[in-house]
């Protein structure tokens, strides 16, 4: 947090006192214009000063992004479609304590339906559950390659 605007007024020649500020949400949760409470440690002689004028604040907590993982995509014979089977067990990890799972029906295609090594799946469907799962967005399986 920054303490740019902080201004210090009233300080007797010679005292040391320094402005820290840190500042504390009521909670974890995802949301716009929370309260945010603030504190100020201060050093030096701070001990014969009062701090007046603090104020709380608000600022916005935004999901972070949770990315789905062991994902696979199988290699096919051609068949002139661009479906691809996926494979794996999905997972997600989240941070801290938080629960968070992976729900719904993982999807795969292939960007056109000819054959070729080593060819990027695009995979859709994925989606978050659990308690915690309004603090994310889900970031759907990358990197997921097979062989037509």
């Amino acid at each position: 947090m920054s303490t740019a605007g902080a201004v210090l007024t009233g300080l007797q020649g010679g005292d040391t006192v320094t402005v820290s500020a840190t500042g504390t949400f009521a909670d974890k949760n995802v949301g716009d214009g929370k309260t945010v409470t603030l504190a100020s440690t201060y050093g030096g002689d701070a001990g014969n000063y009062t701090i007046t004028g603090q104020a709380n604040t608000t600022a916005n907590i935004t999901p972070a992004p949770l990315s789905v993982s062991g994902i696979t995509a199988a290699n096919k014979v051609y068949d002139t479609t661009t479906a691809a089977t996926l494979a794996g067990v999905a997972t997600v990890t989240a941070l801290g304590a938080d629960t968070v799972t992976v729900g719904g029906t993982g999807a795969g295609s292939f960007a056109d339906k000819n054959v070729g090594n080593g060819k990027a799946v695009t995979v859709t469907g994925y989606t978050l559950g659990g308690a915690d799962a309004t603090n994310y967005t889900v970031v759907q399986p990358a990197g997921v390659t097979a062989d037509i």
